[in-house]
Protein backbone atom coordinates (compact mmCIF):
# COMPACT_ATOMS: atom_id res chain seq x y z
CA UNK A 1 0.00 0.00 0.00
CA UNK A 2 2.67 2.46 -1.04
CA UNK A 3 2.45 4.84 -3.94
CA UNK A 4 -0.39 4.59 -6.44
CA UNK A 5 -2.38 1.37 -5.97
CA UNK A 6 -4.50 -0.16 -8.72
CA UNK A 7 -8.18 -0.73 -7.93
CA UNK A 8 -7.77 -4.47 -8.43
CA UNK A 9 -4.70 -4.55 -6.23
CA UNK A 10 -6.43 -2.57 -3.49
CA UNK A 11 -9.51 -4.81 -3.59
CA UNK A 12 -7.38 -7.92 -3.52
CA UNK A 13 -5.27 -6.57 -0.70
CA UNK A 14 -8.24 -5.87 1.56
CA UNK A 15 -10.08 -9.02 0.49
CA UNK A 16 -7.58 -11.46 1.92
CA UNK A 17 -8.78 -13.32 5.00
CA UNK A 18 -8.86 -16.70 6.70
CA UNK A 19 -11.23 -18.82 8.75
CA UNK A 20 -13.48 -17.20 11.35
CA UNK A 21 -11.81 -17.04 14.77
CA UNK A 22 -13.91 -16.78 17.90
CA UNK A 23 -11.58 -18.19 20.54
CA UNK A 24 -8.69 -15.73 20.45
CA UNK A 25 -9.65 -14.21 23.80
CA UNK A 26 -10.38 -17.46 25.61
CA UNK A 27 -7.67 -19.81 24.36
CA UNK A 28 -4.22 -20.41 25.78
CA UNK A 29 -2.61 -17.50 27.57
CA UNK A 30 0.04 -15.61 25.60
CA UNK A 31 3.64 -16.53 26.14
CA UNK A 32 5.40 -14.34 28.69
CA UNK A 33 8.47 -12.36 27.60
CA UNK A 34 11.69 -14.28 27.99
CA UNK A 35 13.46 -11.20 29.28
CA UNK A 36 11.97 -8.53 31.51
CA UNK A 37 13.26 -5.05 32.23
CA UNK A 38 15.38 -4.79 35.36
CA UNK A 39 15.26 -2.12 38.09
CA UNK A 40 12.49 -0.06 36.49
CA UNK A 41 11.93 3.06 38.65
CA UNK A 42 8.15 3.03 38.14
CA UNK A 43 5.38 1.49 36.10
CA UNK A 44 5.83 1.31 32.36
CA UNK A 45 3.72 3.06 29.74
CA UNK A 46 3.89 2.44 26.00
CA UNK A 47 5.72 5.21 24.22
CA UNK A 48 5.48 3.56 20.80
CA UNK A 49 4.16 0.25 19.48
CA UNK A 50 3.41 -1.70 16.33
CA UNK A 51 1.39 -4.88 15.75
CA UNK A 52 3.49 -7.94 14.78
CA UNK A 53 2.61 -9.71 11.53
CA UNK A 54 3.46 -13.00 9.84
CA UNK A 55 6.32 -12.69 7.31
CA UNK A 56 4.97 -12.33 3.77
CA UNK A 57 6.56 -11.70 0.40
CA UNK A 58 6.31 -8.21 -1.05
CA UNK A 59 4.06 -7.53 -4.00
CA UNK A 60 3.17 -4.83 -6.51
CA UNK A 61 0.63 -3.03 -4.31
CA UNK A 62 2.30 -3.36 -0.89
CA UNK A 63 5.87 -2.99 -2.10
CA UNK A 64 8.94 -5.09 -1.25
CA UNK A 65 10.06 -6.07 2.25
CA UNK A 66 12.75 -8.16 3.94
CA UNK A 67 10.54 -10.39 6.10
CA UNK A 68 10.74 -13.66 4.13
CA UNK A 69 14.54 -13.71 3.80
CA UNK A 70 15.28 -12.26 7.23
CA UNK A 71 18.81 -11.15 8.16
CA UNK A 72 22.34 -12.50 8.58
CA UNK A 73 25.43 -10.52 9.61
CA UNK A 74 23.35 -7.38 9.21
CA UNK A 75 22.41 -4.34 11.26
CA UNK A 76 18.83 -3.10 11.07
CA UNK A 77 18.28 0.54 12.03
CA UNK A 78 14.71 1.65 12.83
CA UNK A 79 13.38 5.10 13.73
CA UNK A 80 10.29 5.59 15.90
CA UNK A 81 8.55 8.61 17.42
CA UNK A 82 7.59 8.51 21.08
CA UNK A 83 4.10 9.56 22.09
CA UNK A 84 5.25 10.30 25.65
CA UNK A 85 8.61 10.62 27.37
CA UNK A 86 10.29 9.54 30.60
CA UNK A 87 13.61 9.09 32.38
CA UNK A 88 14.12 5.41 31.44
CA UNK A 89 13.14 3.27 28.51
CA UNK A 90 13.19 -0.28 27.21
CA UNK A 91 12.46 -1.95 23.88
CA UNK A 92 10.27 -4.96 23.19
CA UNK A 93 11.08 -7.50 20.47
CA UNK A 94 8.75 -10.11 19.01
CA UNK A 95 9.45 -13.49 17.45
CA UNK A 96 5.72 -14.27 17.42
CA UNK A 97 5.74 -15.72 13.90
CA UNK A 98 9.24 -17.13 13.84
CA UNK A 99 9.74 -20.87 13.37
CA UNK A 100 13.23 -20.96 14.92
CA UNK A 101 14.84 -19.17 17.88
CA UNK A 102 15.70 -15.54 17.12
CA UNK A 103 19.26 -14.71 18.19
CA UNK A 104 19.83 -10.99 18.62
CA UNK A 105 23.55 -10.38 18.97
CA UNK A 106 23.14 -6.87 20.34
CA UNK A 107 21.11 -3.67 20.26
CA UNK A 108 21.48 0.06 20.84
CA UNK A 109 19.21 3.08 21.12
CA UNK A 110 20.01 6.74 20.55
CA UNK A 111 18.54 10.08 19.61
CA UNK A 112 17.71 10.43 15.93
CA UNK A 113 19.58 13.10 13.99
CA UNK A 114 18.36 12.73 10.40
CA UNK A 115 17.63 9.67 8.29
CA UNK A 116 19.85 6.84 9.53
CA UNK A 117 22.09 9.23 11.47
CA UNK A 118 22.18 9.12 15.27
CA UNK A 119 23.14 12.14 17.34
CA UNK A 120 26.77 11.56 18.41
CA UNK A 121 27.23 10.84 22.10
CA UNK A 122 23.66 9.58 22.61
CA UNK A 123 24.03 5.92 21.61
CA UNK A 124 23.20 3.64 24.55
CA UNK A 125 23.88 -0.09 24.71
CA UNK A 126 20.80 -2.18 25.44
CA UNK A 127 21.02 -5.35 27.50
CA UNK A 128 18.74 -8.31 28.19
CA UNK A 129 19.05 -9.73 31.71
CA UNK A 130 22.37 -7.87 31.77
CA UNK A 131 23.65 -9.65 28.64
CA UNK A 132 24.40 -7.95 25.32
CA UNK A 133 22.27 -10.37 23.34
CA UNK A 134 19.13 -12.42 23.72
CA UNK A 135 17.61 -15.54 22.20
CA UNK A 136 13.85 -15.33 21.72
CA UNK A 137 12.08 -18.68 21.21
CA UNK A 138 9.48 -19.02 18.45
CA UNK A 139 6.17 -17.46 19.43
CA UNK A 140 7.71 -15.44 22.26
CA UNK A 141 8.62 -11.83 23.05
CA UNK A 142 11.52 -10.23 24.90
CA UNK A 143 11.96 -6.92 26.72
CA UNK A 144 15.31 -5.25 27.26
CA UNK A 145 16.56 -4.05 30.62
CA UNK A 146 15.76 -0.47 31.55
CA UNK A 147 18.26 2.11 30.32
CA UNK A 148 18.56 5.65 31.65
CA UNK A 149 17.84 7.96 28.71
CA UNK A 150 15.66 11.02 29.37
CA UNK A 151 13.13 11.48 26.57
CA UNK A 152 10.23 13.79 25.81
CA UNK A 153 6.92 13.41 24.01
CA UNK A 154 7.16 13.41 20.18
CA UNK A 155 10.92 12.80 20.22
CA UNK A 156 12.38 10.41 17.63
CA UNK A 157 14.68 7.60 18.69
CA UNK A 158 16.76 5.19 16.64
CA UNK A 159 17.00 1.50 17.54
CA UNK A 160 19.72 -0.59 15.88
CA UNK A 161 19.64 -4.39 16.05
CA UNK A 162 22.54 -6.59 14.96
CA UNK A 163 22.09 -10.22 13.88
CA UNK A 164 25.36 -12.13 13.49
CA UNK A 165 23.70 -15.39 12.45
CA UNK A 166 20.76 -16.11 10.17
CA UNK A 167 17.42 -15.11 11.66
CA UNK A 168 15.12 -16.98 9.30
CA UNK A 169 11.85 -15.31 8.24
CA UNK A 170 11.19 -12.19 10.31
CA UNK A 171 8.16 -11.19 12.36
CA UNK A 172 7.47 -7.66 11.12
CA UNK A 173 4.91 -4.88 10.64
CA UNK A 174 4.30 -4.31 6.97
CA UNK A 175 2.71 -0.86 6.66
CA UNK A 176 5.34 1.09 8.55
CA UNK A 177 4.97 4.34 6.56
CA UNK A 178 8.57 4.82 7.60
CA UNK A 179 12.14 4.25 6.42
CA UNK A 180 14.06 1.36 7.93
CA UNK A 181 17.72 0.88 7.08
CA UNK A 182 20.05 -2.11 6.98
CA UNK A 183 23.78 -2.61 6.52
CA UNK A 184 26.18 -5.53 6.28
CA UNK A 185 28.11 -6.08 9.50
CA UNK A 186 27.81 -4.68 13.01
CA UNK A 187 27.02 -0.97 12.94
CA UNK A 188 25.16 -0.59 16.22
CA UNK A 189 27.40 2.23 17.41
CA UNK A 190 27.87 4.11 14.14
CA UNK A 191 26.41 7.62 14.41
CA UNK A 192 26.72 8.12 10.66
CA UNK A 193 24.59 6.73 7.86
CA UNK A 194 27.27 5.74 5.35
CA UNK A 195 26.98 2.00 5.93
CA UNK A 196 23.19 2.17 5.58
CA UNK A 197 23.07 3.94 2.23
CA UNK A 198 20.85 2.28 -0.37
CA UNK A 199 19.36 -0.49 1.80
CA UNK A 200 15.91 0.71 2.89
CA UNK A 201 12.46 -0.71 3.61
CA UNK A 202 9.07 0.73 4.57
CA UNK A 203 8.40 -1.83 7.33
CA UNK A 204 9.43 -2.50 10.95
CA UNK A 205 11.22 -5.74 11.85
CA UNK A 206 11.00 -7.54 15.22
CA UNK A 207 10.48 -4.20 17.01
CA UNK A 208 7.09 -4.36 18.76
CA UNK A 209 7.33 -1.62 21.35
CA UNK A 210 9.31 1.04 23.16
CA UNK A 211 8.20 1.73 26.72
CA UNK A 212 8.98 4.63 29.05
CA UNK A 213 8.84 5.26 32.79
CA UNK A 214 9.91 7.91 35.29
CA UNK A 215 10.73 11.54 34.66
CA UNK A 216 9.51 14.81 36.13
CA UNK A 217 5.98 14.09 34.91
CA UNK A 218 5.73 10.31 34.54
CA UNK A 219 3.37 8.95 31.93
CA UNK A 220 -0.04 8.10 33.32
CA UNK A 221 -0.79 4.98 31.34
CA UNK A 222 -1.48 4.11 27.72
CA UNK A 223 -4.27 4.55 25.20
CA UNK A 224 -4.27 1.67 22.70
CA UNK A 225 -5.74 2.20 19.22
CA UNK A 226 -6.60 -1.03 17.41
CA UNK A 227 -8.05 -1.52 13.95
CA UNK A 228 -7.34 -1.69 10.23
CA UNK A 229 -5.76 0.69 7.70
CA UNK A 230 -7.72 3.65 9.08
CA UNK A 231 -5.76 3.22 12.31
CA UNK A 232 -2.55 2.00 10.66
CA UNK A 233 -2.44 5.24 8.68
CA UNK A 234 -2.74 4.25 5.02
CA UNK A 235 -3.39 7.45 3.05
CA UNK A 236 -1.37 9.69 5.36
CA UNK A 237 2.04 11.00 4.29
CA UNK A 238 4.82 8.40 4.69
CA UNK A 239 7.53 9.44 7.12
CA UNK A 240 5.47 12.29 8.59
CA UNK A 241 3.87 10.52 11.59
CA UNK A 242 0.42 11.75 10.59
CA UNK A 243 -1.66 8.66 11.38
CA UNK A 244 -4.66 9.56 13.53
CA UNK A 245 -3.05 7.99 16.65
CA UNK A 246 0.05 10.12 15.99
CA UNK A 247 -2.08 13.24 15.82
CA UNK A 248 -3.90 12.16 18.97
CA UNK A 249 -0.50 11.94 20.69
CA UNK A 250 0.25 15.48 19.50
CA UNK A 251 -3.00 16.73 21.03
CA UNK A 252 -2.24 15.02 24.33
CA UNK A 253 1.26 16.50 24.40
CA UNK A 254 -0.03 19.98 23.59
CA UNK A 255 -2.61 19.67 26.38
CA UNK A 256 0.08 18.67 28.88
CA UNK A 257 -1.40 15.21 29.38
CA UNK A 258 1.40 12.61 29.75
CA UNK A 259 -0.43 9.61 28.31
CA UNK A 260 1.15 7.14 25.88
CA UNK A 261 -0.53 6.16 22.61
CA UNK A 262 0.07 2.68 21.19
CA UNK A 263 -0.98 2.15 17.56
CA UNK A 264 -1.64 -1.55 16.90
CA UNK A 265 -3.61 -1.14 13.68
CA UNK A 266 -2.86 -3.40 10.71
CA UNK A 267 -3.78 -2.46 7.15
CA UNK A 268 -6.26 -4.96 5.69
CA UNK A 269 -7.08 -6.30 9.16
CA UNK A 270 -10.47 -7.64 10.21
CA UNK A 271 -12.46 -8.15 13.37
CA UNK A 272 -13.34 -11.83 12.89
CA UNK A 273 -11.29 -13.08 9.92
CA UNK A 274 -7.54 -13.75 9.99
CA UNK A 275 -4.96 -13.71 7.22
CA UNK A 276 -1.29 -14.58 7.00
CA UNK A 277 -0.94 -11.52 4.75
CA UNK A 278 -2.88 -8.94 6.75
CA UNK A 279 -2.74 -10.13 10.30
CA UNK A 280 -4.60 -12.22 12.77
CA UNK A 281 -8.11 -10.95 13.48
CA UNK A 282 -8.60 -8.39 16.22
CA UNK A 283 -10.48 -11.07 18.18
CA UNK A 284 -7.46 -13.37 17.98
CA UNK A 285 -4.82 -10.77 18.83
CA UNK A 286 -6.72 -8.52 21.25
CA UNK A 287 -5.13 -9.95 24.39
CA UNK A 288 -1.54 -9.76 23.18
CA UNK A 289 -1.65 -6.55 21.16
CA UNK A 290 -4.07 -4.55 23.31
CA UNK A 291 -4.72 -5.87 26.82
CA UNK A 292 -1.07 -6.72 27.46
CA UNK A 293 0.31 -3.32 26.44
CA UNK A 294 2.18 -1.76 29.37
CA UNK A 295 0.00 0.69 31.30
CA UNK A 296 -3.10 0.25 29.15
CA UNK A 297 -6.03 2.23 30.55
CA UNK A 298 -8.17 2.92 27.48
CA UNK A 299 -8.69 1.17 24.13
CA UNK A 300 -10.20 2.65 20.96
CA UNK A 301 -11.68 0.00 18.63
CA UNK A 302 -11.99 0.82 14.91
CA UNK A 303 -12.53 -2.24 12.72
CA UNK A 304 -15.14 -4.02 10.61
CA UNK A 305 -15.17 -2.53 7.11
CA UNK A 306 -12.87 -5.19 5.68
CA UNK A 307 -15.00 -7.97 7.17
CA UNK A 308 -18.11 -6.61 5.42
CA UNK A 309 -16.51 -5.70 2.09
CA UNK A 310 -14.74 -9.05 1.61
CA UNK A 311 -17.42 -11.27 3.13
CA UNK A 312 -17.47 -14.65 1.39
CA UNK A 313 -14.84 -13.83 -1.23
CA UNK A 314 -12.62 -16.70 -2.46
CA UNK A 315 -9.00 -17.27 -1.59
CA UNK A 316 -6.68 -14.84 -3.39
CA UNK A 317 -3.59 -16.34 -1.82
CA UNK A 318 -3.95 -15.77 1.92
CA UNK A 319 -7.04 -17.86 2.70
CA UNK A 320 -10.77 -17.48 2.07
CA UNK A 321 -12.77 -14.67 3.67
CA UNK A 322 -15.53 -15.84 6.03
CA UNK A 323 -19.10 -14.64 5.53
CA UNK A 324 -19.64 -11.83 8.04
CA UNK A 325 -22.92 -10.09 8.85
CA UNK A 326 -23.89 -7.08 10.94
CA UNK A 327 -24.75 -9.41 13.81
CA UNK A 328 -21.36 -11.12 13.55
CA UNK A 329 -19.63 -7.75 13.97
CA UNK A 330 -21.78 -6.82 16.94
CA UNK A 331 -21.04 -10.17 18.59
CA UNK A 332 -17.34 -9.53 18.03
CA UNK A 333 -17.50 -6.02 19.49
CA UNK A 334 -19.28 -7.39 22.56
CA UNK A 335 -16.52 -9.96 23.04
CA UNK A 336 -13.87 -7.22 22.99
CA UNK A 337 -15.88 -5.02 25.34
CA UNK A 338 -16.21 -7.83 27.89
CA UNK A 339 -12.51 -8.66 27.68
CA UNK A 340 -11.45 -5.03 28.19
CA UNK A 341 -13.81 -4.45 31.11
CA UNK A 342 -12.60 -7.63 32.78
CA UNK A 343 -9.20 -5.91 32.99
CA UNK A 344 -10.71 -2.62 34.22
CA UNK A 345 -9.96 -0.93 30.88
CA UNK A 346 -12.17 1.80 29.40
CA UNK A 347 -13.34 0.77 25.93
CA UNK A 348 -14.36 3.32 23.30
CA UNK A 349 -16.03 2.37 20.02
CA UNK A 350 -15.25 4.22 16.78
CA UNK A 351 -17.86 4.38 14.03
CA UNK A 352 -16.96 2.93 10.62
CA UNK A 353 -15.75 5.60 8.21
CA UNK A 354 -17.44 6.52 4.85
CA UNK A 355 -17.35 4.23 1.81
CA UNK A 356 -19.65 5.91 -0.76
CA UNK A 357 -17.75 6.39 -4.03
CA UNK A 358 -15.16 3.74 -3.12
CA UNK A 359 -14.82 0.07 -4.03
CA UNK A 360 -16.50 -0.66 -0.69
CA UNK A 361 -19.73 1.19 -1.52
CA UNK A 362 -21.80 -2.06 -1.78
CA UNK A 363 -21.63 -2.41 2.03
CA UNK A 364 -22.99 1.08 2.72
CA UNK A 365 -26.35 0.03 4.16
CA UNK A 366 -24.75 -2.50 6.50
CA UNK A 367 -22.15 0.07 7.54
CA UNK A 368 -24.88 2.55 8.45
CA UNK A 369 -26.68 -0.13 10.48
CA UNK A 370 -23.51 -1.05 12.36
CA UNK A 371 -22.86 2.63 13.10
CA UNK A 372 -26.35 3.06 14.50
CA UNK A 373 -25.65 0.23 16.93
CA UNK A 374 -22.26 1.72 17.93
CA UNK A 375 -23.86 5.13 18.56
CA UNK A 376 -27.06 4.06 20.33
CA UNK A 377 -26.54 0.67 21.99
CA UNK A 378 -24.81 2.10 25.05
CA UNK A 379 -22.55 -0.94 25.22
CA UNK A 380 -19.28 0.94 24.80
CA UNK A 381 -18.05 3.24 27.56
CA UNK A 382 -18.05 5.99 24.93
CA UNK A 383 -18.29 6.58 21.20
CA UNK A 384 -15.81 8.32 18.89
CA UNK A 385 -17.70 9.32 15.77
CA UNK A 386 -15.00 9.05 13.11
CA UNK A 387 -17.73 8.73 10.46
CA UNK A 388 -19.19 12.16 11.18
CA UNK A 389 -15.74 13.67 11.59
CA UNK A 390 -14.75 12.97 7.98
CA UNK A 391 -18.06 12.69 6.09
CA UNK A 392 -18.86 15.38 3.51
CA UNK A 393 -21.70 17.43 5.00
CA UNK A 394 -23.21 18.08 1.56
CA UNK A 395 -23.40 14.44 0.44
CA UNK A 396 -22.66 10.93 1.68
CA UNK A 397 -19.06 9.84 1.45
CA UNK A 398 -15.63 10.98 2.54
CA UNK A 399 -15.17 14.74 2.30
CA UNK A 400 -13.00 15.71 -0.70
CA UNK A 401 -10.89 17.77 1.68
CA UNK A 402 -10.08 14.60 3.64
CA UNK A 403 -9.75 12.11 0.75
CA UNK A 404 -6.36 10.56 -0.03
CA UNK A 405 -7.67 9.71 -3.51
CA UNK A 406 -9.60 6.45 -3.16
CA UNK A 407 -12.77 7.77 -1.44
CA UNK A 408 -11.96 5.38 1.42
CA UNK A 409 -8.83 6.44 3.29
CA UNK A 410 -8.34 9.86 4.93
CA UNK A 411 -5.36 12.04 4.05
CA UNK A 412 -3.38 14.05 6.62
CA UNK A 413 -6.21 16.55 7.08
CA UNK A 414 -8.62 13.67 7.53
CA UNK A 415 -6.52 11.96 10.17
CA UNK A 416 -6.29 15.28 11.98
CA UNK A 417 -10.09 15.60 11.88
CA UNK A 418 -10.40 12.10 13.36
CA UNK A 419 -7.95 12.88 16.16
CA UNK A 420 -9.79 16.13 16.86
CA UNK A 421 -13.06 14.18 17.27
CA UNK A 422 -11.70 12.46 20.39
CA UNK A 423 -12.62 13.97 23.74
CA UNK A 424 -9.33 13.89 25.67
CA UNK A 425 -11.22 13.73 28.96
CA UNK A 426 -12.37 10.22 28.06
CA UNK A 427 -8.75 9.08 27.92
Amino acid sequence: MRGQTTMYGKLRQLALGAALLTVGLTGAAPAAPVAAAQHAPARWSTGWASAPQHPVAGNEWDGPNWSVDGFRDQSVRQVVRLSVGGSHLRIRLSNRYGTTPLRVTGATVGRTRAGAQVLPGTVHRLTFHHSAGVTVPPGRDAASDAVALPTRALERLTVTLYFAGATGPATFHQEGLTTTYRAVGDHRYDPGDGAFAGEVSDSWYYLAGLDVTGGARPARGTVVTVGDSITDGYGSTPGADNRYPDQLAERLAAAGRPVGVANVGISGNKLVGSSTCYGESVLARFRRDVLDQPGVRTVIIEVGLNDLATSGLPDFGCGPSPVVTRDDLIAGYRTLIRAARARGITVLGATLTPVVGSIYEPVEETRLSVNRWIRTSGEYDGVIDLDRAVTDRGRPGLSPAYDCGDALHPNDAGTRAMADAIDLRRL
